[in-house]
């Protein structure tokens, strides 16, 4: 039986998709639901469905970003978005992510099993095939990949002068920690603290050109705990001190 987790932030519309479709008749049982992203989230790492049903508008996150880190993490999983939302630009991101259907709500019953027969099917042929995974994704597991990187990208470049973990970052973007250091290492060629430490001193470099700001100010403001170690990290990435640096640009 294929394991299917339904997710969205209506409780009438998980309870309706979970007693009135004949999962088993397409070979599924529901083994999950979750009213949020961050619920239902957790519920893919602890069940690994094989369908997922989802809303992508829900208010506690970014359903678009949920999809995409965890199609980067599940593969396989057949993904049906419903939303009450027609927007395009919502429905061609969806799609390049690797959604199988994008349904816009109220569904009919015949979209729903549609979907449902087509999920399934595809499942059934890509377990007969027995492909690996980085086959099995293509282009949409590609630009999921990519997507999750630019929305971790701009979540560092948001929170930098927080104290900030990978574990921050991974949780905003929906995958683990370790999925995640995978993916940036493997699409920028940089580890979380190379890309936090870069942001950290281009905010620091722009500082610098106010006077009366301290170094020990601006080190503390853009996330340092302590100068010296900024003044560390300052050297190694623009090979001059900080020091040196507001000197040469004050002249």
């Amino acid at each position: 039986m294929y394991k299917v987790l339904i997710i969205d932030d209506e409780p009438r519309i998980v309870n309706g998709l979970t007693h009135v479709i004949p999962w088993a008749d397409y070979g599924c049982a529901v083994a999950g639901t979750a009213y949020n992203t961050t619920d239902g989230s957790r519920l893919i790492r602890e069940l690994s469905p094989d369908v997922l049903f989802t809303d992508i508008r829900m208010p506690d996150g970014d359903g678009l970003t949920m999809l995409a880190g965890l199609k980067t993490e599940f593969p396989d999983m057949q993904i049906t978005v419903l939303t009450g939302h027609s927007e395009f630009n919502y429905a061609r991101q969806a799609i390049q992510l690797g959604v199988t259907r994008f349904l816009l709500k109220p569904s009919k019953m015949d979209e729903l099993l549609e979907a449902l027969d087509f999920m399934t099917k595809k499942l059934d042929e890509l377990h007969s095939r027995g492909s690996s995974g980085d086959r099995r994704g293509g282009g949409a597991l590609s630009e999921a990949a990519s997507f999750v990187v630019r929305q971790a990208a701009k979540y560092i470049q948001t929170h930098y002068a927080g104290r900030i973990s990978l574990s921050d970052v991974a949780d905003a973007c929906y995958v683990s920690q370790w999925h995640l250091s995978k993916l940036l290492n493997k699409y920028t060629g940089q580890t979380f603290y190379d890309i936090l430490n870069a942001a950290r001193v281009e905010q620091a470099k722009t500082l610098m050109l106010d006077p009366a700001l301290r170094i020990s100010d601006i080190s503390e403001m853009v996330g340092y705990a302590d100068t010296p170690h900024f003044s560390r990290v300052f050297k190694r990435l623009e090979g001059v001190s900080a020091n040196e640096y507001r000197n040469a640009k004050a002249i």
